[in-house]
């Protein structure tokens, strides 16, 4: 997200990058870690950010475009939220997992090796950004409790709402988006953007650009109003 982040802090947007539990230490953290867990550190990085800005909204990637809509679903007044590759179910290889850790032999399995590393097209980006080299089944069946808890609220959602996908998501399929879209009907406006060419980790992949200028162009609509030097705008 430090890309996106940078791009947004350039057009003057207060920017908050947080690090979700489990994520960015070692494979025994993530599997220590309940979805309620990671719903709780978003509620308290947008508690942080509402003392400090007028305005807030909420991005995320992946899991954390879950909790974006998660967030806004229960938090009316936020400013926009935009959901960037959110899986409300999975395809490939990430779909296979998940069948079976949720089967007979489920309870035997403690991790899943992830072979193959992010789903990033561009080969540099991935370099530059390592993942954990195993998956805890614990954790894949909190994504896919959460991937239930966070469908059911987006009826809730009252805030913009942007939605960012990947043709040839790997991961998360793109008929996600026209879902999200679908089930976020009381939302003040919506906005999906498809992109052709990236795979999942959109906000580093070969159109990260677009990704940015989409986020961009959302907060500023929806997010910032008039630009007065007073006025102040959070994203995180």
């Amino acid at each position: 997200m430090r890309y996106l982040g940078s791009a947004l802090a350039r057009t003057g947007v207060s920017v908050r990058g947080m690090l979700l539990p489990g994520h960015g230490t070692s494979f025994e953290d993530l599997e220590r870690v309940r979805w309620q867990d990671w719903a709780a550190a978003v509620d308290r990085e947008v508690d942080e950010m509402s003392r400090r800005c007028r305005r807030v909204a909420v991005v995320g990637l992946s899991l954390g475009g879950l909790l974006a809509l998660h967030t806004a679903a229960r938090r009316p007044g936020l400013a926009a939220v935009a959901s960037l590759a959110a899986p409300l179910w999975l395809r490939g290889l990430s779909r296979h997992a998940a069948r079976l850790i949720t089967g007979p032999l489920g309870g035997w399995i403690r991790k899943l090796p992830k072979l193959a590393g992010s789903d990033v097209r561009d080969r540099r980006a991935s370099l530059a950004n390592p993942s954990y080299r195993a998956i805890p089944t614990r954790a894949l069946k909190e994504l896919l409790s959460f991937m239930r808890v966070a469908e059911a609220a987006l009826p809730q959602i009252a805030p913009p709402v942007l939605v960012v996908h990947a043709r040839r998501d790997h991961t998360a399929p793109v008929a996600c988006a026209d879902r999200i879209a679908e089930l976020t009907t009381s939302a003040r406006a919506r906005r999906v953007r498809i992109l052709p060419r990236s795979f999942h980790v959109i906000t580093i992949d070969v159109e990260r650009d677009v990704v940015a200028q989409e986020v961009i162009d959302f907060l500023r609509m929806h997010a910032r109003g008039p630009l007065h030097p007073e006025d102040s705008s959070c994203a995180m």
